[in-house]
């Protein structure tokens, strides 16, 4: 049973057996044994270590890539059942944010941090709509303090984003969030 599609964003960086990716691995089996279908950037570190982990389970993963903007990455990783190539940064981001009814952040540096912003930005904009936000998880060790700055010096809502502690808070807070909006 498909439920959906969670966006999982994180770094390109990490490595198969540091403690972040197999985070990753982990997230990506736990929404794919939960029925979710995951989407991703498509390419290695967290985004492979999702793709592993739900391709594992037996669930679908999403790949959207950008071949022309990184063309030492032809095409995605192993372990995606469906790539989407995209033409810009930007509509990456957006193909993955628009198609996902929830989304996970994992840790990351800039590129993790822009999807942050941009799935944040919706929720925003969601609630002055009056409609209800696509919820977001992120990792508390990585965004708690970004979080809180940036809703202090921009008034923005934190409540938007869900701080977790671990893969397990992240797949439990995405179910949690999704029955009740």
């Amino acid at each position: 049973m498909n439920k959906g599609v969670v966006a999982v964003f994180g770094s390109s960086q990490s490595q198969p057996g540091d403690g972040d990716y197999e985070s990753g691995v982990e997230v990506g089996r736990l929404l794919a044994e939960a029925g979710y279908a995951v989407t991703n950037g498509g390419y290695g570190g967290l985004m492979e270590a999702a793709s592993v982990g739900a391709s594992g389970a037996g669930g679908q993963v999403i790949g959207v890539t950008a071949p022309s903007l990184f063309p030492s990455r032809p095409r995605g990783n192993d372990h995606l059942t469906d790539e989407v190539q995209a033409k810009s940064l930007t509509e990456r981001i957006h193909i993955m944010s628009e198609s996902a009814c929830a989304a996970i952040v994992l840790p990351g540096s800039i590129g993790t941090f822009t999807e942050l912003m941009v799935v944040w930005n919706d929720a925003l904009i969601s609630t002055l709509r009056g409609d209800l936000p696509r919820p977001i998880v992120a990792m508390r060790p990585a965004w708690q303090k970004i979080v809180e700055h940036l809703s202090e010096i921009l008034g923005t809502r934190p409540d938007l984003v869900t701080l977790v502690d671990t893969p397990a808070e992240a797949v439990v807070a995405v179910e949690s969030l999704l029955t009740t909006t």
